[in-house]
This record gives C-alpha cells, sequence and structure tokens, in this order.
C-alpha cells in the first residue's frame, strides 16, 4: 500500500506561511505529479511528505497512519533529488546498497536486491563503476535504484531531470513511466516542466502560491481548467487570453471577441483560445491580423500574430502547409469558438 493523504496541510517560516492549507489525496499505485512555478510550493510540500521539512499544520497520513512526527526513514518514502547526491567513493552497486547495509541487510542479501534492481533499470553493466564514470541519465538511474532497493511505499522524485539535455530528458521520461507500470508503486512527481506533468502524471496538481488551484487528470485540466492560472500555466505555446472590448475598441478587437463569445454573457471578461484553436485562414478572409514572428519547426509552425487594438500578441500553430508564412505578412484569423473557454473579472472559468 502507499496512500498518502494530506489535510489541511501548511508550512510557515516564522511568520511567513508558504504553504497555506493543501488537502490532497494520493491514490495507491498512482503517478501523482505536483506542477507549478519557481516558489510555489511544490517542492517544500514533497519534502514535508519525505520528512525533510517539519510541518506547521494540518496532517499527514501514509496509508491512514498519521506521519507528521515519524522519522523521515519510518515514513516508507524514498526521495530522489535533483543533484543525483551520490557518493562519489562508492562504486555504484555500493550506492544503492548503501541504505541497506546502514539497516543491517546481508551482504548477500543486498548484492541480491541491487542485482535485481540493477536489471530492472538496465545497469547492470554499471555496477563496478564510479559516479564520476557516469554520465548524467545513468547518475540518474543509480539514483533512482537506491531508492528501488529499499522497497518503500511511496516514490518521491524532486525535478530528477532538470539537469539533463532535451533529448536524454525524454528518454527519461519515458523510462520512469514504464518502471511505474513495472513496479505498480505510488509516485509523486515534482517538476516546472508541464509537458512532464502532462506526459507522465495519472493526475496532476497545479500548485500556485501555496496552494493547489486544481486537481485532475492531465487533458480534463487542459480541456477545462478552473481558472485562468490554469489554462496559462498549461499548453505551449500558451493559451491567448482576449480581453472583453471596452467602448472605444476597435473593429478588429470587437469582431474577434464576437467570434470567441457569441453569447451575451454579461459576468465574461476575457476569453481563452488555444493555438491550435486559432486557425490562419488567407488575407481578405476572417477577421484581419499580421505575422510579428514566424517560428518554424519543421512538421508545424508557431505564428505570432498582431491584430489591431488587442494589446498582446495571438499566438496560432499551423501545420506545414502554413510555413510560407513570414513577418509582415497579413493573414486572416477563424477561431474555433467551440475551443473557447470563459473567464469572469476574478479569473475564475465561467461554464
Amino acid at each position: 500500500m502507499g496512500q498518502v493523504t494530506l489535510r489541511g496541510l501548511r508550512k510557515s517560516y516564522d511568520v511567513i506561511e508558504v504553504i497555506r492549507g493543501i488537502d490532497l489525496e494520493v491514490r495507491d499505485g498512482e503517478f501523482m505529479v505536483f506542477v507549478g512555478p519557481s516558489g510555489c510550493g511544490k517542492s517544500t510540500t514533497l519534502r514535508m511528505i519525505a520528512g525533510l521539512e517539519t510541518i506547521t499544520g494540518g496532517d499527514l497520513l501514509i496509508d491512514g497512519v498519521r506521519a507528521n512526527d515519524l522519522r523521515p526513514a519510518d515514513r516508507g518514502a524514498a526521495m530522489v533529488f535533483q543533484s543525483y547526491a551520490l557518493y562519489p567513493h562508492m562504486t555504484v552497486a555500493e550506492n544503492m546498497g548503501f541504505s541497506l547495509k546502514m539497516a543491517g541487510v546481508g551482504r548477500a542479501q543486498r548484492d541480491e536486491q541491487v542485482a535485481r534492481t540493477a536489471d530492472i533499470l538496465r545497469i547492470t553493466e554499471l555496477l563496478g563503476r564510479f559516479p564520476k564514470d557516469l554520465s548524467g541519465g545513468q547518475r540518474q538511474r543509480v539514483a533512482i535504484g537506491r531508492a528501488i532497493v529499499r522497497k518503500p511505499k511511496v516514490f518521491l522524485f524532486d525535478e530528477p531531470l532538470s539537469n539533463l539535455d532535451a533529448a536524454l530528458r525524454v528518454n527519461m521520461r519515458i523510462e520512469l513511466s514504464r518502471l511505474h507500470k513495472e513496479l505498480g508503486s505510488t509516485m509523486i512527481y515534482v517538476t516546472h516542466d508541464q509537458v512532464e506533468a502532462m506526459t507522465m502524471g495519472d493526475r496532476i496538481a497545479v500548485f500556485n502560491k501555496g496552494v493547489v488551484e486544481q486537481l485532475g487528470a492531465p487533458m480534463d485540466l487542459y480541456n477545462h481548467p478552473a481558472n485562468e492560472f490554469v489554462a496559462t500555466f498549461l499548453g505551449a505555446p500558451r493559451i491567448n487570453l482576449v480581453d472583453r472590448p471596452a467602448d472605444t475598441a476597435t473593429q478588429d478587437h470587437r469582431s474577434l471577441w464576437a467570434s470567441l463569445m457569441p453569447g451575451a454573457i454579461a459576468s465574461v471578461m476575457r476569453v481563452g483560445i488555444r493555438p491550435e484553436h486559432l486557425h490562419v485562414v488567407p488575407a481578405g478572409q476572417g477577421i484581419p491580423a499580421t505575422v510579428a514572428l514566424a517560428e518554424h519547426l519543421g512538421d508545424s509552425s508557431v505564428l505570432h500574430l498582431r491584430v489591431d487594438g488587442v494589446s498582446e500578441l495571438l499566438h496560432a500553430k499551423v501545420g506545414a502547409d502554413n510555413s510560407q508564412h513570414a513577418a509582415g505578412h497579413a493573414v486572416g484569423l477563424a477561431p474555433d469558438a467551440s475551443g473557447a473557454l470563459a473567464f469572469d473579472a476574478a479569473g475564475r472559468s465561467v461554464h
């Protein structure tokens, strides 16, 4: 079992409250992702679960047992850090088996558990090497292996891939997802990378300023965000936000708003439209726009567009057939209103 429950969890440093009452349940065997910008409280929450930070208020339960005052070693949780934290004077095998040695596990049993874990992680050939002889991805596998040999109830990952290059991050995402399915263990994964969150998590908890803004399955959060913060944080390129036109607004601004929000709903003050729902058509059709910047990615392009009277550039994700557009080109916009998201003055979703 590996169920983790947070009830009104709080953390303060002197008079500054950084975690402001989190209620959350991580199901047994779930891959839960904590995501949010730097300083939002996601890593602090993870460290409280691990026992590396004291809990100021509320309750932490692991498999129904209150764990607030348990020593880290007694919580059944194993943490994998961003920095690997390997002992440089120990071989891979010695690093992986060190916690078992400190727990009094015999040499034969240690060697067996290390060998089995190395086989799962596909690093058997590295067991005799030292950390200085390993690549970043190999070191992270060793750090994960050190956690696996302890057979914890819960794995805690604190931005474990942030030190790796882009290609290796993709490979390690695949490996971690495979590992989760193979072990069936509960995993809580902290990241600021929304791509990691969307591709790896069974559910995502979006953190902001010490609270959880929304909890749910990746696509539910993407398609039905609770507020502007969640809508803008998830998705790349970021969602376009268009303010309700004032009395002095330009005709193009009014036309864009009308295409996004055909009905007159007084509480709607801003509309969001994701780049894939903002279709580009030839100049003279749709709403007039000018290309400010074109980012050509090969299989697709991202066009950054200026509409007269709209304060921010709009972003459209288009196929390779639109790759001929360049800065200064005149185009038309045909938004797909079915993908529009409405928000009130406080930034909350309006359904």
